[in-house]
Protein backbone atom coordinates (compact mmCIF):
# COMPACT_ATOMS: atom_id res chain seq x y z
CA UNK A 1 0.00 0.00 0.00
CA UNK A 2 1.40 3.33 -0.71
CA UNK A 3 1.11 5.56 1.62
CA UNK A 4 -0.18 9.07 1.13
CA UNK A 5 1.00 12.31 3.17
CA UNK A 6 -1.65 12.98 5.25
CA UNK A 7 -1.10 9.17 6.43
CA UNK A 8 2.13 9.37 8.00
CA UNK A 9 1.00 11.10 10.78
CA UNK A 10 -1.07 7.93 11.64
CA UNK A 11 1.53 5.48 10.97
CA UNK A 12 4.13 7.02 12.74
CA UNK A 13 1.64 7.04 15.97
CA UNK A 14 1.27 3.06 15.35
CA UNK A 15 5.10 2.75 15.45
CA UNK A 16 5.33 4.89 18.48
CA UNK A 17 2.12 3.08 20.42
CA UNK A 18 3.66 -0.34 19.52
CA UNK A 19 7.56 0.35 20.57
CA UNK A 20 5.87 1.35 23.67
CA UNK A 21 4.42 -1.29 24.28
CA UNK A 22 7.57 -3.55 23.54
CA UNK A 23 8.39 -5.00 26.77
CA UNK A 24 12.01 -4.57 25.80
CA UNK A 25 12.10 -1.29 24.72
CA UNK A 26 12.22 2.05 26.36
CA UNK A 27 11.39 5.57 25.43
CA UNK A 28 13.67 7.84 26.60
CA UNK A 29 12.05 11.06 25.87
CA UNK A 30 8.29 9.63 25.31
CA UNK A 31 6.34 8.72 22.62
CA UNK A 32 5.34 12.32 21.26
CA UNK A 33 9.17 12.53 20.53
CA UNK A 34 9.28 9.02 18.48
CA UNK A 35 6.14 9.66 16.61
CA UNK A 36 7.61 13.44 15.14
CA UNK A 37 11.06 11.67 14.23
CA UNK A 38 9.17 8.92 12.85
CA UNK A 39 6.46 10.77 11.01
CA UNK A 40 9.74 13.27 10.06
CA UNK A 41 11.71 10.16 8.52
CA UNK A 42 8.92 9.08 6.51
CA UNK A 43 7.86 11.97 5.44
CA UNK A 44 11.32 13.15 3.77
CA UNK A 45 11.23 9.23 2.15
CA UNK A 46 7.37 10.58 0.67
CA UNK A 47 9.01 13.63 -0.51
CA UNK A 48 11.67 11.50 -2.76
CA UNK A 49 8.91 9.61 -4.01
CA UNK A 50 7.15 13.18 -5.03
CA UNK A 51 9.76 13.82 -7.05
CA UNK A 52 10.50 10.41 -8.69
CA UNK A 53 6.83 10.94 -9.51
CA UNK A 54 7.26 13.92 -11.58
CA UNK A 55 10.30 13.25 -12.80
CA UNK A 56 8.31 10.50 -14.66
CA UNK A 57 5.45 12.59 -15.27
CA UNK A 58 7.79 15.05 -16.83
CA UNK A 59 9.06 12.12 -19.40
CA UNK A 60 5.35 11.53 -20.06
CA UNK A 61 4.71 14.99 -21.07
CA UNK A 62 7.24 15.07 -23.10
CA UNK A 63 6.93 12.44 -24.65
CA UNK A 64 2.74 12.32 -25.09
CA UNK A 65 2.44 12.38 -28.92
CA UNK A 66 4.23 9.49 -29.20
CA UNK A 67 2.14 7.51 -26.54
CA UNK A 68 -0.78 8.24 -28.11
CA UNK A 69 0.33 7.88 -31.29
CA UNK A 70 1.30 3.95 -29.98
CA UNK A 71 -2.24 3.65 -27.83
CA UNK A 72 0.26 2.66 -24.73
CA UNK A 73 -1.51 2.41 -21.46
CA UNK A 74 -0.10 5.74 -19.54
CA UNK A 75 -0.51 3.83 -16.13
CA UNK A 76 1.89 0.63 -16.88
CA UNK A 77 4.31 3.49 -18.73
CA UNK A 78 4.11 5.17 -15.51
CA UNK A 79 4.72 2.25 -13.38
CA UNK A 80 7.87 1.11 -15.92
CA UNK A 81 9.15 4.48 -16.38
CA UNK A 82 9.42 4.99 -12.15
CA UNK A 83 10.70 1.31 -11.60
CA UNK A 84 13.56 1.91 -14.14
CA UNK A 85 14.62 5.52 -12.48
CA UNK A 86 13.47 4.84 -8.69
CA UNK A 87 17.04 2.79 -8.18
CA UNK A 88 18.58 6.88 -9.63
CA UNK A 89 16.33 8.82 -6.69
CA UNK A 90 16.97 5.32 -3.75
CA UNK A 91 13.15 4.28 -3.96
CA UNK A 92 12.62 1.17 -3.61
CA UNK A 93 9.11 0.24 -5.41
CA UNK A 94 8.42 -3.12 -3.39
CA UNK A 95 6.26 -1.94 -0.75
CA UNK A 96 7.72 -4.85 1.90
CA UNK A 97 11.11 -3.72 0.67
CA UNK A 98 10.54 -0.55 1.21
CA UNK A 99 9.09 -0.87 4.58
CA UNK A 100 11.76 -2.79 5.55
CA UNK A 101 14.17 -0.29 4.38
CA UNK A 102 12.22 2.06 6.34
CA UNK A 103 12.16 0.13 9.58
CA UNK A 104 16.42 0.18 9.65
CA UNK A 105 16.39 3.87 8.76
CA UNK A 106 13.90 4.70 11.76
CA UNK A 107 15.39 2.41 14.12
CA UNK A 108 18.77 3.68 13.36
CA UNK A 109 17.24 7.04 13.73
CA UNK A 110 15.87 6.89 16.69
CA UNK A 111 18.93 4.93 18.39
CA UNK A 112 21.14 8.16 17.21
CA UNK A 113 18.91 10.89 18.35
CA UNK A 114 18.84 9.17 22.38
CA UNK A 115 15.02 8.79 21.85
CA UNK A 116 14.82 4.95 22.77
CA UNK A 117 17.09 2.25 24.03
CA UNK A 118 17.09 -1.58 23.94
CA UNK A 119 18.70 -4.75 25.47
CA UNK A 120 17.64 -7.37 22.64
CA UNK A 121 18.72 -7.92 19.11
CA UNK A 122 18.08 -4.85 16.82
CA UNK A 123 15.97 -7.11 14.26
CA UNK A 124 13.20 -7.53 17.22
CA UNK A 125 12.96 -3.71 17.14
CA UNK A 126 13.23 -3.44 13.85
CA UNK A 127 10.47 -5.99 13.19
CA UNK A 128 8.14 -3.70 15.70
CA UNK A 129 8.40 -1.19 13.61
CA UNK A 130 7.96 -3.01 10.45
CA UNK A 131 4.94 -4.75 11.68
CA UNK A 132 3.71 -1.78 12.49
CA UNK A 133 3.88 -0.50 9.02
CA UNK A 134 2.34 -3.82 7.73
CA UNK A 135 -0.53 -3.66 10.72
CA UNK A 136 -1.45 0.12 9.10
CA UNK A 137 -1.44 -1.09 5.30
CA UNK A 138 -3.22 -4.29 6.50
CA UNK A 139 -5.86 -1.91 7.84
CA UNK A 140 -6.60 0.74 5.82
CA UNK A 141 -8.24 -0.90 2.88
CA UNK A 142 -10.80 -2.62 5.83
CA UNK A 143 -11.33 1.11 7.85
CA UNK A 144 -11.68 3.20 4.39
CA UNK A 145 -14.49 0.70 3.90
CA UNK A 146 -16.22 0.76 7.34
CA UNK A 147 -15.88 4.69 7.03
CA UNK A 148 -17.15 4.76 3.53
CA UNK A 149 -20.37 2.56 4.54
CA UNK A 150 -20.67 4.64 7.63
CA UNK A 151 -21.32 7.77 5.64
CA UNK A 152 -22.61 5.96 3.29
CA UNK A 153 -25.82 4.85 5.36
CA UNK A 154 -25.69 8.65 6.88
CA UNK A 155 -29.63 9.70 6.73
CA UNK A 156 -28.06 13.10 5.47
CA UNK A 157 -26.19 13.31 2.13
CA UNK A 158 -22.86 14.07 1.73
CA UNK A 159 -21.44 14.72 -1.19
CA UNK A 160 -17.96 12.98 -1.99
CA UNK A 161 -15.23 15.23 -2.51
CA UNK A 162 -16.96 18.22 -0.90
CA UNK A 163 -15.56 19.77 2.16
CA UNK A 164 -17.57 18.24 4.53
CA UNK A 165 -17.31 14.82 3.61
CA UNK A 166 -13.18 14.64 3.58
CA UNK A 167 -13.87 16.45 6.83
CA UNK A 168 -16.02 13.72 7.78
CA UNK A 169 -14.02 11.32 6.54
CA UNK A 170 -11.08 12.18 8.42
CA UNK A 171 -13.01 12.11 11.68
CA UNK A 172 -14.33 8.96 10.85
CA UNK A 173 -11.17 7.29 9.81
CA UNK A 174 -9.30 8.72 13.17
CA UNK A 175 -12.01 7.13 15.32
CA UNK A 176 -11.88 3.89 13.73
CA UNK A 177 -7.86 4.12 14.13
CA UNK A 178 -8.85 5.08 17.84
CA UNK A 179 -10.91 2.53 18.22
CA UNK A 180 -8.40 0.00 17.17
CA UNK A 181 -5.64 1.06 19.47
CA UNK A 182 -3.28 2.48 16.01
CA UNK A 183 -3.61 6.41 17.24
Amino acid sequence: MRLKPQQTGYVASKVAIDLANAPFVKLLKGKDAVREKVKEIIDENLKVERALDEKVKEIIEENYDEIEFQHADERQLFFMIKKKLAPEYGVIVNYDDRYNDLSHKILDELYENYLIEYDVNENQVKNVIFKAFKDFADAYEEIDDIVYNKIRNMEREVIPGSQDYELLYERLYQEELQRRGML
